[in-house]
C-alpha cells in the first residue's frame, strides 16, 4: 500500500470566490513546511492570499515557499519554534508588515507512541507547546488584528483529528490535545460574535511523513506487521479504505475560512471515511 505523500498538482486546489482571498490579507499556516501544512499555504496562496508559513525546519520551509512562488502565489516562510513565545510574536509582527492579518491555522503537530504509565513527561510537555500552547498564542496575538481589518472579521482554523472525537490505545496525550483543539476553536467562536469564527478540520490519516514515522512504534506496541497496522489499525474502521491526500484536507480549511462557511461557528469538520461512525457502532454491538 502507497502511504507516501503526494506531490500537490494544481487541478487539486480548490478555488473559492471570495471578496476577503486578496492580496491584502495574510494567512499564517504552521507547520508549513511539510504535509497538511505545506498544502495549507500553497493552497491559500492559491486562493489569493498573502501567506506567512512558519516551521522549524527552514530547509523545508523554504521549499514550500518555492513551491506557492511556482504558482505565482505570494508566501513568506518564517523560520519559528513553536515552543519560544518570541518567535510566535515576531512572526505575527513579520505577518502584520505583509498586510492585514485575516486568517489563523494551525497544522504543526507531533507524535508519541506510548502507554499512559510509560509516557515520558518530557515528550508531554513538548506536545503541549507545540499543539495547544502555541495554537492559544498565536489566536492571542492574530485576534487583535482580524478586528482591526476593513469588515472586523477574521478566521482560525486548528487541525484536529479523529483522535479529537475518539480516544484510540496508546496515543493519551495527542487524544487531550486534539480534544483540546476543539474546545479551544468553540471558545473562540463563544467569544467572536460571529466575527471571528473558528472551527476544527478532523481527519482519519493522511499521507504524511507524521502517519508514515507512527507505523512501526505502533506494530512494535500492537505486536503486528506495519501492513497490519496500515490495513487492520489506521484504516479497519474506516469505510473509504484510502488515506486523504494533504491537499484534501487544506481545501477544507480554505472552505471554513470562506463565505460559504459562514455558518461553521465553532464547529467541526469531520472528514473521516465514516471511522467514528464506525468506532461507535462497534462498541454499541460490543456494549449495547
Amino acid at each position: 500500500m502507497d502511504i507516501t505523500e503526494p506531490r500537490i498538482s494544481s487541478e487539486e486546489i480548490l478555488r473559492l470566490e471570495d471578496d476577503n482571498f486578496n492580496p491584502k490579507h495574510v494567512c499564517i499556516v504552521t507547520g508549513a513546511g511539510m504535509g497538511i501544512g505545506r498544502a495549507t499555504a500553497v493552497a491559500a496562496a492559491a486562493n489569493g492570499l498573502s501567506v506567512v508559513g512558519l516551521d522549524i525546519n527552514e530547509e523545508e520551509g523554504k521549499r514550500t515557499e518555492a513551491m506557492v512562488r511556482d504558482l505565482n502565489g505570494q508566501m513568506c516562510f518564517v523560520k519559528a519554534d513553536l515552543t519560544l513565545d518570541e518567535d510566535l510574536i515576531q512572526a505575527v509582527n513579520k505577518a502584520a508588515e505583509m498586510g492585514a492579518i485575516k486568517y489563523l491555522v494551525n497544522i504543526a503537530g507531533i507524535q508519541h507512541i506510548d502507554a499512559v504509565e510509560n509516557f515520558p513527561m518530557e515528550k508531554y510537555d513538548l506536545m503541549q507547546r507545540i499543539m495547544l500552547r502555541a495554537p492559544f498564542f498565536l489566536s492571542q496575538l492574530t485576534i487583535p488584528h482580524m478586528r482591526k481589518t476593513d469588515d472586523g472579521t477574521g478566521g482560525i482554523g486548528n487541525m484536529a483529528s479523529i483522535h479529537g472525537h475518539i480516544c484510540t490505545l496508546n496515543k493519551s496525550v495527542y487524544n487531550i490535545m486534539k480534544f483540546g483543539l476543539r474546545a479551544l476553536s468553540q471558545s473562540i467562536s463563544a467569544e467572536g460574535d460571529g466575527k471571528i469564527r473558528s472551527f476544527t478540520v478532523s481527519t482519519g490519516f493522511v499521507k504524511t511523513a507524521l502517519a508514515l514515522n507512527q507505523i512501526p512504534a505502533q506494530a512494535k506496541q500492537r505486536g503486528i506487521t506495519p501492513e497490519e497496522v496500515v490495513c487492520d489499525v489506521m484504516l479497519g474502521d474506516s469505510r473509504v479504505k484510502e488515506m486523504m491526500s494533504p491537499i484534501e484536507v487544506a481545501n477544507l480549511f480554505l472552505f471554513g475560512f470562506s463565505r460559504f462557511a459562514k455558518y461553521l461557528v465553532g464547529g467541526d469538520l469531520l472528514f473521516d471515511g465514516g471511522m467514528v461512525l464506525t468506532y461507535a457502532e462497534k462498541k454499541k454491538a460490543v456494549n449495547p
